[in-house]
């Protein structure tokens, strides 16, 4: 009798377990570089050495779950679609690697290294995530300062923002919506360092340190 009451119940447990194995695969997505262009040393550099602190932000995009938001208010977050690393790392390390490829600067180092700067580039990011209302919009925005470290001063600053519409309706093309907008942010910041280090150099005011 102990027996046939067992059995049945074992087998069942069995069963449980192997439907706890198929659980759903996560998938993974990271940010890709503006270029892959072998880096072309720009003939007069500015004499600077400029260091990238880390991408900063709110606790949400420190995580690498992939963030949207539905009817304008609520906040959630896809359980099986993430990113390879947090926005904020994924942005400062795009930005590092572009940064460098760009041949306008002496040196651009992390301010992990333990190198000394000249000047001290720093953001924060504020959005990013896929936003719904008449049809889906990858939101990005975010803010960068540039600090004289000599003086201790900030020198410039960049803010960006901008809703990029989503070619499709599945993650994949949110992603890459948010890879187009970041990537579009990202020139106009450099796009402004380039603007002030050039004014600064015509001015002759304020490299090298």
């Amino acid at each position: 009798m102990k027996y046939k009451t067992l059995f049945p119940a074992l087998m069942l447990g069995l069963g449980m377990l192997n439907g706890c194995g198929a659980a759903r695969p996560s998938k993974f997505y990271q940010l890709t570089a503006a270029s892959g262009r072998a880096s072309a040393a720009d003939p007069s550099p500015y004499a600077v050495t400029l260091l990238l602190g880390p991408v900063t932000s709110s606790r949400l995009y420190r995580d690498d779950h992939i963030v949207y938001t539905s009817n304008g208010q609520a906040i959630g977050t896809y359980q099986y679609q993430r990113w390879a690393e947090s926005p904020s790392e994924m942005i400062d390390d795009v930005l590092l690697r572009e940064l460098r490829l760009s041949g306008r600067y002496q040196h651009v180092y992390s301010l992990r290294s333990d190198v000394r700067g000249d000047y001290l580039l720093r953001g924060h990011l504020y959005d990013f995530r896929e936003i719904s209302g008449n049809g889906l919009a990858a939101r990005v925005a975010f803010e960068f300062e540039l600090r004289d470290s000599k003086a201790g001063s900030t020198v410039w600053t960049r803010y960006y923002s901008h809703d990029e519409p989503v070619n499709g309706k599945d993650v994949p093309a949110v992603v890459a919506a948010l890879n187009r907008n970041v990537l579009s942010g990202l020139r106009e910041v450099m796009g402004g360092l380039d603007d002030y280090f050039s004014a600064q150099t015509a001015g002759g005011s304020a490299m090298p340190h």
